[in-house]
């Protein structure tokens, strides 16, 4: 994800954030300051309304000094910050601002803004404020593209419009072209074709999350709760690891009163592998013993298993990677194990509950999409891409079936 569209998707959040709210302005903020502070407040809510962060970035930067102690202030003055840096043309000022950006996101959250994102967004900046450039092949749509996120940001919509259908023409396959088309026509209240640009950008790469969340805003303000949770849905397993994804599946969440859970299976055994190879075994041998009738005892396949794995078949399944790494293909391998040995037992009665709900994702056949989206470290993650194109369905059904009921039935 290009640092670049840090304002874009900033902003995505921050328009959900208020179409949602029950509060008539989207800044709480009681300045003292009799008349005058009151006008300050209602300037930057209108400028905010209308997109225009770049106008409202002064009266933000008073605000904020006024009344230090305001989430919200701060939050919105790290989106102005993020639009006057599109609009910045020299390079050491434009990293100052995303500095400054990140550093009001980070206050924000120091003072506890109910906003689910804004983690997201501090991670989306890097400390030292540098930015990614446009993915075309093409320096003119590279620079049309800048010049596009320059208009939005003061607001000039139009202008923005034109430049992102320019460099369609210049490139059909750069996918923040067709995305933020999409975006432009839901800042101007046409949904419909919103939806038909956001559809676009899907149909250039159907692996990427941020189409599938952006075009369930529209749906949210609408309140079409149930199309809009198919579109987090689809962003959250197009990129499960991205706090952006999460964040709208959250909010959807708190919107509707749903409750997200994974569902609570719990390995007791720890497995790390030294420098030489060898295993290091940490066994909970109260979990292991606790019954010799429910299945328990069958964990210790898990760490057999995962052993043979780091051994030799790895190198084996892995022929074109050279180093090993903790796979998708080796968890499921182990868990399988343990739901072997466990139901292989003529001594076990009835499996314990984290074993059996285990057994249910393995019967129908979501095993390794719980793995990916509930387990993963960061060497099984890279498994998620190639899963991701052959088992979307999967992915697709472990969270609506799991994650959007608590936890699994």
């Amino acid at each position: 994800m290009f640092q670049c569209n840090i304002f874009k998707m900033a902003t995505c959040f921050a328009l959900l954030f208020f179409c949602l709210s029950t509060v008539c302005q989207p800044l709480a903020i009681c300045v003292q300051a009799g008349d005058s502070g009151q006008e300050l407040k209602q300037k930057a809510t209108e400028l905010i309304k209308q997109q225009k962060y770049t106008e409202a970035l002064p009266i933000l930067e008073k605000l904020s000094i006024a009344e230090p102690d305001n989430p919200e202030t701060h939050f919105y003055l790290g989106f102005a910050l993020i639009a006057q840096a599109n609009i910045t043309s020299d390079g050491a000022a434009r990293k100052s601002l995303r500095i400054r950006a990140r550093n009001a996101f980070i206050k924000s959250k120091e003072l506890s803004i109910e906003n689910s994102v804004v983690d997201a967004l501090i991670q989306s900046i890097p400390p030292d404020g540098s930015a990614g450039e446009w993915g075309s092949q093409n320096a003119a749509a590279n620079k049309l593209m800048a010049e596009a996120e320059a208009f939005f940001s003061q607001g000039k919509l139009n202008d923005a419009l034109r430049n992102y259908q320019a460099v369609l023409q210049l490139d059909p396959t750069l996918y923040e072209a067709a995305l933020f088309s999409g975006d432009v026509y839901y800042q101007q209240g046409d949904f419909q074709q919103a939806e038909t640009w956001y559809q676009k950008a899907i149909a250039i790469d159907p692996n990427r999350e941020i189409a599938y969340r952006y075009s369930a805003t529209p749906l949210m303000k609408q309140g079409k709760y149930d199309q809009a949770r198919d579109r987090y849905v689809e962003a959250y397993v197009s990129e499960p690891y991205s706090q952006f994804s999460g964040a709208g599946l959250m909010q959807w969440a708190q919107v509707t009163n749903t409750n997200l859970a994974h569902p609570q299976i719990d390995i007791p055994t720890n497995l790390v592998f030294d420098e030489k190879g060898d295993a290091k075994i940490d066994l909970d041998a109260s979990a292991l013993l606790r019954g010799k009738d429910d299945g328990s005892f069958a964990w210790i396949s898990y760490v057999a298993t995962r052993a043979i794995w780091r051994r030799e078949k790895f190198a084996r399944t892995f022929t074109n990677e050279k180093t090993y790494r903790h796979s998708l293909a080796e968890e499921a391998d182990a868990l399988r194990s343990v739901l072997t040995r466990a139901t292989s037992d003529k001594n076990v009665k009835n499996l314990n509950p984290a074993l059996a709900k285990l057994k249910k994702l393995n019967d129908e056949g979501l095993l390794e999409a719980y793995i990916l989206v509930s387990r993963p470290d960061q060497e099984i993650a890279a498994d998620h891409p190639i899963y991701l194109r052959q088992n979307r369905d999967k992915l697709r059904r472990y969270v609506v079936e799991y994650i959007l009921t608590g936890g699994g039935k």
